[in-house]
């Protein structure tokens, strides 16, 4: 098996690898629908509004940090996901039910976007540390990255899926069919060989526990860095369902299917990054930095597109550096945390990347409604131009990173902030000679 698949080798990844991308199908499916139904049906075409659901959804994780992170290190991580998969599935009967039989309203949305929200801050550091127990340290970068894949392959199907439903049998159907969905996650939990998983270490009761993960978090300043980019292109930059359903509606004026396809145009470069990522051995801080300068100039370009279809190839683009960065902090941050940690650190992480859309969304939102959806997409491009200057800085700063210059256009980056020496030459093309 290839370098970039290793870890489907393992049975116990490849069972949950194809349970969940069953799942996450159909959560991108019922994502489209709920940011259809919400644009729509609901409202006229009101960005905040979409803002306020995106917000409900993603502000648990933020107020819930104090007992998910210790969940995940304290219990069993395949049971509570059992407990959680199917619990996501229920609410997502219950509101496909409301809008086939035309009862639902706004704020019922709104409501059940809080309750998934929820139950996601909880599901979210388990299954993201349940990989660890999958397989060895070795593969565990690159299982990190296949689950990125995974979710956006699924990304890449979902949407342009449920484009296509809405239009023929409408938006409730999407929302009973990702019900249906997590019967393939729990299935794979249930037949998952128990006597192969990795050794977990086992957290038992105790006092202080919670403000232990915030002190071992605060004394890793090379976890900190991270979580800082992380806020940043998760508050202001990871909100496409409002750049895409905006530039979709207001800019190019395209129905369910448009919107559908344009989120699987992010899906597709996504993918790619997803699986350019599982061939690294190991995470590192300058493809993090080249990742975030890089979001920050497709979302730039993306933003004067001047057509539908030309709009969509660069969302390609975004969605290569989007997951790039994403899979990179995830892989440096669960690397990086000891195993006893890594349940509450991870419910850190998520928080700070999930719990800063509450913040970002309904900001975004109004300036796609008062400036136009351009101007929601520039606030993305200077959200990956900051997180890169935050990298940028701390290198200077805390890693000693200095450009040497050595001989005509070679130059050396050396930096020593690890107690490790590290030298990274950089040799820059000679000019190319021309004659008359």
């Amino acid at each position: 098996m290839s370098a970039t698949f290793r870890s489907l080798g393992v049975f116990n990844y490849r069972l949950w690898f194809g349970g969940a991308l069953v799942s996450n199908t159909g959560t991108w499916m019922q994502s489209t629908a709920q940011d259809w139904v919400v644009l729509t049906q609901l409202t006229d075409h009101d960005a905040t509004a979409l803002g306020i659901t995106m917000a409900l959804q993603f502000l648990p994780p933020i107020l819930m940090i104090p007992i998910t992170g210790l969940i995940a290190d304290r219990y069993d991580r395949r049971k509570m996901l059992m407990l959680t998969q199917g619990a996501l599935g229920t609410l997502g009967l219950a509101l496909g039910i409301l809008v086939v039989t035309g009862l639902v309203q706004l704020w019922m949305v709104w409501g059940f976007a809080l309750l998934l929200g929820i139950v996601q801050a909880i599901d979210a550091p388990i299954r993201q540390s349940f990989v660890s127990e999958l397989v060895t340290p070795e593969n565990l970068s690159n299982a990190v990255s296949l689950n990125s894949a995974s979710f956006n392959g699924a990304r890449l199907i979902g949407p342009a899926v449920a484009g296509v439903l809405i239009a023929t049998v409408g938006s409730g159907w999407v929302f009973l069919i990702n019900a249906a969905s997590f019967g393939a996650v729990l299935a794979s939990l249930r037949f998952i060989r128990v006597d192969q998983l990795q050794f977990k270490p086992t957290v038992k009761r105790a006092k202080g526990q919670i403000k232990e993960g915030f002190r071992y978090v605060r004394g890793r300043p090379d976890l900190v860095v991270v979580f800082v980019m992380i806020f940043i292109i998760g508050t202001f930059g990871m909100n496409f369902p409002i750049f895409t359903s905006t530039m979709a509606t207001q800019e190019f004026g395209v129905g369910a299917s448009g919107f559908g396809l344009l989120t699987s145009a992010v899906a597709v470069g996504s993918l790619s990054g997803a699986l350019l990522s599982a061939r690294r051995e190991r995470p590192r801080m300058r493809v993090l930095v080249l990742a975030s300068i890089s979001f920050g100039v497709t979302c730039a370009i993306a933003a004067v597109m001047p057509t539908y279809w030309t709009f969509a190839l660069v969302l390609v683009a975004v969605g290569l550096s989007s997951i790039t960065l994403m899979t990179t902090a995830n892989g440096t941050v669960q690397l990086g945390a000891a195993p006893q940690m890594r349940g509450r650190v991870m419910a850190l992480y998520m928080a700070i990347f999930t719990g800063g859309t509450p913040i970002g969304a309904p900001i975004v939102g109004w300036i796609a409604n008062t400036f136009g959806p351009r101007a929601a997409m520039g606030v993305g491009a200077g959200a990956g131009f900051a997180a890169a200057a935050v990298a940028i800085v701390w290198l200077v700063r805390a890693q000693h990173l200095r450009l040497r210059h050595r001989d005509g256009l070679h130059f050396a980056v050396r930096h020593d902030g690890d107690g490790l020496p590290a030298t990274e030459s950089i040799r820059l093309p000679a000019p190319q000679s021309t004659s008359r």
